[in-house]
């Protein structure tokens, strides 16, 4: 197994790593926005992938988004092929595109939104924290590629103050010496359930 930078080279495995995103996204029956086979090409020519390959068979992938002109970046579309699961391939990948994140945009916050518990537990791993979607990118064109997802209403109800997602950021500014605390896995189910009770009785609220 090879995890690396993905280049133009890597152009043919785009179909199936879209394919793959949104098998994965009918199969966990969350809100995930959809990827083009172009769009991913792009991410390779310009080196803001990397791609995990077993003897040239796709496992994995994950690519690096730029907004707001570079002050904020996230890493998106990580998806592991169904063969290579609970395998750890998906903490390597998640590992492999943050650091490629900090070479290529050192002074970037980067930031993730995701329903994934999983994810969510990689990130507190590497120094993500929990923030409000205010602390998030304000770049317009970044919540527009939310418009894909089936959760999109809701973040358009609250005004893009919330949603079944949890916003994370790893802020370079504020690094540390103190020992790292990850947060338990059972801390993030529960701020999804909270969140998952906020928007229901919003809903509620309004009718």
């Amino acid at each position: 197994m090879e995890i690396v930078i993905a280049h133009k080279s890597h152009s043919k495995y785009a179909h199936i790593i879209c394919d793959t995103i949104a098998d994965a996204a009918k199969v966990r029956g969350t809100g995930i926005a959809k990827r083009t086979p172009e769009y991913v090409t792009t991410k390779m020519e310009n080196g803001n992938a990397v791609i995990a390959l077993d003897n040239g068979k796709f496992a994995g992938f994950c690519y690096i988004e730029k907004w707001g002109h570079g002050k904020f970046v996230a890493n998106s579309g990580l998806i592991v092929h169904p063969d290579y699961r609970n395998l750890g391939l998906a903490k390597q990948i998640k590992e492999r595109i943050f650091l490629l994140s900090k070479e290529k945009f050192p002074d970037a916050k980067i930031f993730s939104i995701t329903t994934g518990l999983a994810v969510m537990k990689m990130n507190s791993d590497l120094g993500y924290k929990p923030v409000t979607f205010s602390e998030l990118t304000d770049d317009q064109q970044f919540w527009n590629g939310c418009q894909t997802c089936k959760n999109y209403d809701i973040l358009q109800r609250t005004e893009q103050k919330m949603c079944l997602c949890t916003g994370m950021i790893y802020d370079p500014s504020k690094k540390t010496t103190e020992e790292k605390k990850p947060i338990k896995k059972s801390v993030f189910n529960r701020l999804k359930q909270i969140k998952q009770t906020l928007i229901l009785k919003k809903d509620q609220n309004e009718q």
